[in-house]
């Protein structure tokens, strides 16, 4: 069991590793908005539990039970997501920050009870994929949508960033996932795309919205 300074630290981790790079401190102090004195204190902690592997100099990686550890916050996390967005009707841009607060809840009992009654849920509200109870989960095959050529049609999958001003923005124009966009055309001047939404309404978006909407063709 660990707390939940401990926890957000193992999940910070596994989200700004990439195929075992090791993640520095400064890194970790930047993501969770702290000095880079009480990151160390952190990984000395975390390393004394056997959870991370940290080198001097080149930085800290997760052990097989720290990556464990961490998708199970994950797990949970996104697991409240659905839940407060199906069941509390909680918009998309509401539910991250509740979910925080409740994916420190201990009771495995209670996850699983929750997954069954949400129907084993594959992805969240925003496209991320959920781990089961073995830390297992598929890996979303999609590309952004700045990547599809004009004509083409594809099917938002996910968004990329979770930020709460992109999800309102893209409410505020129609665009959720599910929703058919066919681009129209990108605009060479400042790579900007004009779509079609579900085949109806035409809009521009920016090359920064475009590259954070996933899609399917």
């Amino acid at each position: 069991m660990f707390s939940h300074s401990e926890e957000n630290y193992l999940k910070t981790i596994y989200h700004l590793s990439e195929k075992d790079t090791p993640v520095s401190t400064n890194a970790i102090a930047d993501q969770l908005r702290t000095k880079a004195a009480s990151v160390t204190d952190m990984i000395k902690k975390l390393n004394s539990k056997g959870v991370i592997h940290y080198q001097k100099y080149k930085g800290t990686t997760l052990t097989e039970a720290g990556n464990k550890a961490a998708l199970l916050v994950i797990r949970k996390h996104r697991l409240w997501e659905v839940f407060l967005l199906e069941k509390l009707n909680f918009n998309w841009d509401e539910v991250h920050e509740v979910a925080e607060q409740l994916e420190h809840i201990q009771s495995q009992r209670m996850i699983e009870r929750l997954d069954q009654f949400l129907g084993y849920p594959k992805y969240d509200p925003h496209g991320d994929p959920i781990p089961d109870k073995n830390g297992e989960f598929s890996n979303l095959k999609a590309t952004k949508l700045s990547n599809i050529p004009s004509r083409e049609k594809a099917t938002v999958v996910a968004v990329k960033d979770g930020n709460s001003s992109l999800l309102q923005y893209l409410d505020k124009v129609g665009i959720g996932i599910g929703t058919e966009l066919e681009v129209v055309e990108k605009i060479e001047f400042d790579q900007s795309l004009e779509i079609i939404i579900n085949g109806r309404e035409q809009k521009i978006i920016s090359s920064m919205v475009s590259e954070n909407i996933l899609v399917q063709l």
